[in-house]
């Protein structure tokens, strides 16, 4: 393996309704991950809980925690151990009656690197997250750990490729995306989850593509409540070719080796950063283009 290769993992499970079950389970797929050659490990979003965005109720507001706090203390600890990255979706309690969807990013020596929160914030049936997550306010974010520079955005974030772009223009040469994504049991027709899907993994594609860079995209599986999660964890690289991808029901621990060098010769061949028309995008800053 040379030096510009870094191995990656995506932690694909189900979730119980208690937490240190949750928490349990995701250490022992990291040290699983670990042994298979992994350095940087991702976790699905909101891994230490059931998605409880699915109804507005004040009971799952005593889940959230500080962060950095007692998950990240135990995932700084393992990360040292096996001198893994690990990044990991939690619900912060940032102060009374302020909370975020939030991603910490752990380096391989056990340093808590920062966090990203969640910019766009959902409001679907069956994804009341607005009830839940203030907007995130620390913008874009990339995080320099050991192996690889890279970036870090959430689930709803993978329909914007404004934040993808910004994210790869900080320096990202991989995307990762914790995601917890489904559909409601039983209300679609077969050929609306197959579009939704297709939707989705062409986002991802996309983003490797238009940015030059590995995307990786982490989801939850199995059927909580009214929602069934889709699975389908993938990488794709820098050409938006799909290198891996999950099964959309059963738990999986997905691996892909990034050739970091791929992203140069990706940019050269395609050289959508230099023909960037820069000084044309300021209207992007407006809601809608009215005539």
């Amino acid at each position: 393996m040379n030096s510009e290769t870094v191995v990656i993992a995506l932690v694909q499970t189900s979730c119980k309704s208690q937490p240190a079950e949750n928490l349990a389970k995701a250490c022992g797929k990291i040290r699983e991950a670990a042994a298979r050659g992994a350095s940087i490990i991702c976790l699905q979003e909101l891994f230490a809980t059931l998605y409880f965005c699915q109804t507005e109720e004040y009971e799952p507001f005593a889940h959230a925690e500080p962060v950095p706090g007692p998950s990240t203390q135990v995932l700084q600890e393992l990360a040292s151990e096996l001198e893994v990255v690990i990044i990991a979706s939690l619900f912060e309690a940032r102060a009374r009656g302020l909370f975020h969807n939030t991603a910490a990013v752990i380096d391989a020596d056990g340093t808590y690197l920062g966090m990203y929160r969640k910019m766009h914030i959902p409001d679907d049936p069956g994804f009341y997250e607005k009830f839940y997550f203030t907007p995130g306010d620390l913008g874009y974010k990339v995080f320099k750990t050991r192996y690889a520079t890279i970036g870090v955005l959430i689930c709803w974030d993978q329909w914007f490729p404004e934040a993808a772009r910004i994210t790869a223009l900080k320096g990202a040469d991989i995307l990762f995306y914790p995601t917890a994504i489904g559909w409601a049991s039983g209300e679609q027709s077969a050929d609306i989850r197959r579009s939704q899907q297709d939707a989705w993994k062409t986002m991802h594609m996309s983003h490797a593509v238009a940015n030059g860079i590995y995307v990786a995209a982490a989801n939850r599986v199995g059927t909580e409540g009214e929602l069934e999660f889709w699975g389908n964890s993938l990488v794709c690289d820098p050409s938006g070719q799909i290198m891996i991808e999950a099964s959309h029901h059963e738990e999986a621990l997905l691996l892909a080796r990034c050739d970091l060098s791929r992203i140069g010769f990706s940019r050269s061949h395609w050289p959508f950063l230099r023909d960037r028309r820069i000084e044309t995008y300021g209207e992007l800053q407006q809601r809608f283009l009215d005539k």
